[in-house]
């Protein structure tokens, strides 16, 4: 049973809100892509926080913490800390945005896109596993659900 947006959901059974109720099913998928990712990625040393910054930088050549705080959708304090951590382990670097001093831009190193392509492979592996019994059509459909979910939240944030 699939209630209307506008339905009183207390009067559903606990099974009926679950099973309808799509944030339900949203934080299941997250949450097992994301063992998933530190069970796959853990021999390679890359948690699923790194994995998220490697990716992001990956899409574009420099961004400044902020912006990948933004992309990642992780705190910026969270970000700092990590990209702290990634320095230390010479993944990325960082510099002076030359347009604007105050930004610190941040970008790979060649160990981290080493890394990060390493990673790529099992995290391929992981969406292969996850949709095999999903046909084109249905990724495209879900990905562009998805993508107008998160815009209309990212309004309310």
């Amino acid at each position: 049973m699939t209630p209307k947006i506008n339905q009183d959901v207390t009067q559903l059974t606990p099974t009926e809100l679950r099973e309808s109720w799509p944030y339900f099913w949203i934080h299941r998928v997250n949450s097992f892509y994301s063992r998933a990712i530190e069970k796959r990625l853990k021999s390679l040393g890359v948690d699923d926080p790194r994995w998220r910054v490697m990716m992001t930088l990956y899409e574009t050549e420099y961004m400044s913490v902020s912006e990948i705080a933004e992309f990642t959708t992780l705190r910026l304090n969270t970000v700092t800390k990590i990209i702290q951590r990634m320095i230390s382990d010479q993944l990325v670097m960082t510099r002076v945005r030359p347009s604007d001093r105050r930004v610190t831009d941040v970008c790979l190193t060649k160990r981290g896109e080493e890394l990060r392509a390493k990673a790529m492979i099992e995290v391929m592996r992981i969406r292969d596993e996850s949709f095999f019994t999903s046909s084109p059509e249905e990724l495209r459909l879900i990905n562009k659900t998805l993508e107008k979910i998160a815009n209309q939240l990212s309004r309310i944030v």
